[in-house]
C-alpha cells in the first residue's frame, strides 16, 4: 500500500468555492478525534497513513447482509431478533441499495455550511410501530463478553447517531435505539480445522444525535480558518509528528544519548 500525499486540490475543501463540499461520516468522526488531523486531511490534502484493509471483517459484513436480505425478501423475522424478543425485521426501502453503497450512502446537504454529509449504513430494520432502526455490523475476536467502553469503540455509537441524523434529514421516522450486530470469533475451540466459529450478540444503543449538527458547524468553521488547529491531546498521529520534529530539530547537530545516534547536516550516523 503506497502513501502519496498530498492529494489533488480538487478533493480539498475550498473556502471560496460555492460548490457543496461532500464529506463522509468518517470525516466528521476524524474532526471529533483530532481537529488538526481533520484540517490536514480535508483542507490541505494530507491524510493519515492508511491502515490495512480488514478483509475478514468485510467478508462478515457481506455475509450478514446476504443473511438478513433473505428475511427481508420473505418479510420474516431473523432468528437473532427472535432470540432477543424484538418485534423488528429487516425492511425493504427503495433507496436501501444506494444507502448501503460506500460511494453514495445516505446523504444530506446542510445548507448553512454547504457541506453534504454522507455515510453508508449496513442495515435498516423497522419495528411494529413503523420506526426505522439503524444497524451496523461489527466483528472482533476476544475472550469474554463484548465490552464497548474503550475510547475508540465509542466511535461505534457516534457512527450510529450520525446515521440516525442523516436518515431523519431524509424525512424518515427513526428510532432512538440503534443496534450493533457484534460477531466475536471464538478462541476457545480445540483446533482451527479451517473454520472460525462466532458468537453473535446484539448490542443496543440509545442514540442522541443532537451533537451532530453542532459538530458539523464546528468542523466547517475549522475548515474555513487559515490557521492549523491544535492537536488533540490523545492523538497518536500528532504525538508521533511532534516527537519526530523535536528529535530532528534537537539532533541536527547533536548526539542523542538515548538512541546512540548523531545527526550532521540532516544525516544520521
Amino acid at each position: 500500500m503506497n502513501y502519496n500525499p498530498p492529494r489533488s486540490q480538487t478533493y480539498n475543501f475550498d473556502p471560496k468555492s460555492k460548490t457543496p463540499y461532500r464529506m463522509s461520516r468518517s470525516g466528521l468522526e476524524l474532526f471529533v478525534r483530532c481537529p488538526r488531523c481533520f484540517y490536514l486531511d480535508k483542507r490541505l490534502g494530507i491524510s493519515q497513513p492508511p491502515t490495512p484493509s480488514f478483509t475478514l471483517n468485510k467478508t462478515i459484513d457481506y455475509l450478514l447482509k446476504k443473511e438478513f436480505d433473505v428475511h427481508r425478501a420473505k418479510n420474516t423475522i431473523h432468528p437473532l431478533l427472535k432470540h432477543y424478543g424484538l418485534k423488528v425485521k429487516p425492511v425493504n426501502h427503495d433507496k436501501l441499495n444506494d444507502w448501503r453503497d460506500t460511494f453514495k450512502g445516505v446523504s444530506f446537504l446542510h445548507k448553512p455550511t454547504n457541506i453534504e454529509l454522507y455515510g453508508a449504513i449496513d442495515d435498516l430494520w423497522i419495528d411494529d410501530k413503523g420506526n426505522y432502526i439503524v444497524v451496523d455490523y461489527k466483528a472482533t475476536s476476544k475472550d469474554g463478553k463484548i465490552d464497548l467502553e474503550s475510547v475508540w469503540q465509542q466511535s461505534y455509537y457516534r457512527q450510529l447517531e450520525i446515521y440516525q441524523w442523516l436518515l431523519r434529514q431524509n424525512n424518515l421516522k427513526v428510532s432512538d435505539t440503534g443496534y450493533l450486530v457484534y460477531c466475536n470469533a471464538r478462541r476457545d475451540r480445540v483446533a482451527f480445522d479451517g473454520k472460525l466459529e462466532f458468537s453473535v450478540e446484539l448490542v443496543p444503543h440509545h442514540g442522541d444525535d443532537s451533537w451532530v449538527e453542532k459538530t458539523l458547524i464546528e468542523s466547517y468553521k475549522c475548515l474555513k480558518s487559515n490557521e492549523i488547529p491544535k492537536p488533540a491531546e490523545d492523538c497518536d498521529y500528532c504525538k508521533y509528528r511532534q516527537a519526530a520534529q523535536k528529535f530532528e530539530a534537537a539532533g541536527s547537530n547533536k548526539k542523542n544519548d538515548k538512541m546512540g545516534t548523531e545527526f550532521k547536516n540532516g544525516k544520521l550516523f
